[in-house]
């Protein structure tokens, strides 16, 4: 093996060592819901705010209660907002908008991701959240337009995920795109 070969082996295995620290330093967050319970792992490091606002809503049991009240197969489910009854719950202050930062530091609207839902107001985001069941990257940042914040990733249970996307859905109010029978989110904590 030649000194570059060995040289560009040494990289790689610093890369994949780093990728793995940087995940499993990542805190994680149980979702437990109707459908089965998945896993998510945010990014301190790419969305500082938006971690952390996200994680005060789960220490304040914000989510417990709530449901998936929009969901759109091939596109995304999104949540952490509304109750069985399509009543919002109240919410803190909203978040500063991190999409740019995020996606300057890898985070895109990617299959398995999580971002931040919002009005369009950049700066609107508060509690509700999305997960990608697709590749959104129409959501990404771009000139001209902010996008939407990324900040962590199912890391397991997406098959559960999978299962709510497919969920029939029908209007409920003035609401489109809601299950027909309710996706509870039933608790959310912090596993790690």
């Amino acid at each position: 093996m030649s000194s570059f070969t060995r040289r560009a082996a040494a990289v790689l295995v610093l890369a994949c060592t780093a990728g793995a620290a940087w995940s499993a330093d990542a805190p994680r967050v149980k979702f437990n819901t109707s459908a089965g319970d998945f896993v998510v792992e945010v990014y301190p490091d790419k969305a500082p705010k938006t971690v952390e606002n996200f994680l005060q809503y789960v220490r304040e049991k914000h989510y417990d209660g709530t449901i998936f009240h929009r969901v759109i197969n091939n596109f995304m489910i999104q949540g952490g907002g509304m109750d069985a009854n399509m009543v919002e719950k109240k919410t803190r202050a909203p978040v500063p908008h991190e999409g740019v930062q995020a996606f300057e530091k890898g985070l895109k609207n990617e299959l398995g991701t999580l971002s931040m839902a919002r009005t369009m107001d950049p700066n609107s985001a508060t509690a509700q959240f999305y997960v990608n069941v697709a590749n959104n990257a129409f959501l990404d940042p771009k000139p001209g337009n902010p996008g939407y914040t990324v900040f962590g990733r199912v890391v397991s249970g997406m098959d559960v995920v999978n299962s709510i996307k497919g969920v029939p859905t029908g209007r409920k109010g003035m609401h489109a795109d809601v299950p027909l029978t309710p996706v509870v989110i039933n608790s959310a904590e912090i596993v790690k």
